[in-house]
């Protein structure tokens, strides 16, 4: 019949399968599993199927009676059959997922498993059209974004998916098809009826206290009053994404590879300047990329976490924060721009740090190490043009006047009780912790930021202000510069 050839065709179009080929079927005992293993079985395929069900321990009776249907099904069409039982509700309670999204993860893990020890490289599950509407409404209402909009696809390799299983453990060929996803779920039903198909149900399907459920039993029909082909254009847009998912995909790779510099497994490092010449749908894609890599279990990122992480990354100052799924933050650096750990005291590269704690002596003429490679010079400036000094853009240069550090000198870090009289206040004294809250410097580098005190007073904070004490004026009769250098920098320096 027409289902039966559209299946094969769709097959066909989106090489689904291969002949004599193993494949593991997920069969939950619905008419949707059940039409999928009975039109496997049937294709002119000689395909060789094995039937795989999980027992999720959430209906008692109803689910013990679906797994002794399975194994009845499978019994009497002479197939294999793998069925066993999870906690999902302690799993759910112990990941802190609702219990439908652990219900999903313990399933494909399950038949991810059930493949590799069968040698089974493909496995079949019965989402049909109306599943496929459904989930891309669903996404757009979560805020999801073009790889959210795509719906599900044809064919999926597993490891691409965000389990509670590391995805490393499948091999990458395992492959989640789906024969039916251009079947409407009316189709279907009337298959059942014409070849006799017995079928369980599931009356959970009405609660609609779930979010897909309410999608399914509330709005979609809504919606259809006033379009009643709604589900089709929700389809269609699901192929259209699809594509142009693909091509962003392409754009994507190629400027990952480009711009980034190291890649952590709590942290994740860009090119900020590259990152920012780049097309807005590629910095979007960019961070969710990096979301997804550093949390391999996330599935949304929505519009809002994106849109601030986006603003942030483009406009904020060094040290500016943005807040992202799971535990992640967008960081700005001088040159760099980190998406990590919350908990990861990440301190960028481009910019000189010392241990908390630390004080060192300065000598003039001198040169101070610091960790990282980094070293501090410092240099009576024989020849200065003070036009020069003022339009210095390199905030770890500074040229200071010499009488300002006649007295013994320091690099250190931060002490309780620091004050400071920065540049621009007119020689107004302030707590050098407010001053740094008040420069947006994250919390987890205050400790590490190099200062520079002589005499008692603190006459630079490297990076960001020198104090008023410190500037060179008209009538200043020497100067002492100082500047930090890039390991890479060094040898040109010192030569």
């Amino acid at each position: 019949m027409a289902l039966l050839r559209d299946v094969q065709d769709y097959s066909r179009q989106h090489r689904l399968l291969e002949k004599g080929e193993l494949v593991v079927v997920g069969v939950s005992g619905g008419p949707d599993s059940v039409t999928l293993l009975h039109v496997l079985k049937t294709l002119p395929l000689c395909l060789s199927l094995h039937v795989a069900h999980l027992h999720h321990g959430i209906r008692g009776a109803d689910a013990d009676a679906d797994a002794d249907f399975v194994a009845a099904l499978a019994a009497a069409w002479g197939l294999p059959c793998t069925i066993e039982r999870a906690d999902v509700p302690a799993l759910a309670q112990r990941e802190k997922l609702p219990l439908e999204e652990a219900a999903r993860r313990a399933r494909y893990a399950f038949l991810g498993r059930i493949a590799q020890q069968n040698g089974a490289y493909k496995i079949a599950v019965g989402h049909n059209a109306d599943d496929q509407a459904e989930t891309v409404l669903m996404h757009l209402l979560r805020g999801a974004g073009p790889a959210g909009l795509r719906g599900m696809l044809p064919r999926t390799c597993l490891s691409d998916y965000h389990l509670l299983t590391l995805p490393a453990i499948f091999a990458p060929e395992l492959t989640v098809i789906r024969p039916l996803l251009a079947t409407p779920r009316a189709a279907i039903v009337q298959y059942c009826e014409a070849h006799a198909l017995e079928t369980r149900s599931d009356l959970t399907n009405l609660d609609t206290t779930l979010f897909r459920n309410r999608l399914r039993h509330e709005v979609l029909p809504y919606l259809a009053d006033i379009n009643p082909r709604i589900a089709q254009r929700l389809r269609h847009l699901a192929e259209v994404v699809r594509a142009d998912y693909d091509l962003l995909q392409e754009f994507i790779h190629v400027a990952w590879d480009a711009l980034l510099l190291e890649a952590r497994d709590d942290a994740l490092l860009f090119n900020l300047r590259g990152w920012r010449e780049q097309p807005l749908a590629t910095q979007r894609a960019l961070i969710r990329q990096a979301a997804y890599h550093l949390r391999c279990t996330l599935r949304d990122v929505d519009f809002v976490h994106i849109e601030n992480a986006l603003h942030v990354a483009l406009h904020g100052d060094v040290g500016a924060e943005a807040t992202l799924p799971r535990g992640l933050r967008l960081m700005v650096g001088y040159t760099t721009l980190t998406i990590a750990d919350h908990r990861a005291h990440h301190l960028p590269p481009e910019q000189p740090w010392l241990p908390p704690g630390a004080t060192i002596p300065l000598s003039i003429p001198g040169v101070v190490e610091l960790p990282g490679g980094w070293t501090l010079w410092a240099q009576p400036a024989d020849h200065w043009d003070r036009m020069a000094v003022a339009e210095n853009n390199n905030p770890f240069a500074a040229w200071v006047d010499a009488t300002a550090l006649s007295g013994a000198a320091y690099l250190r870090t931060r002490r309780p009780g620091d004050r400071f009289c920065p540049q621009g206040l007119g020689g107004a004294e302030v707590s050098l912790s407010d001053f740094l809250i008040n420069a947006k410097v994250p919390r987890a580098w205050r400790d590490h930021l190099p200062l520079v005190e002589a005499g008692g007073r603190l006459l630079w904070v490297a990076g960001l202000r020198l104090s008023e004490a410190a500037l060179v004026r008209p009538d200043t009769a020497g100067v002492v510069a100082l500047r930090f250098q890039e390991p890479q920098e060094q040898k040109a320096y010192g030569d």
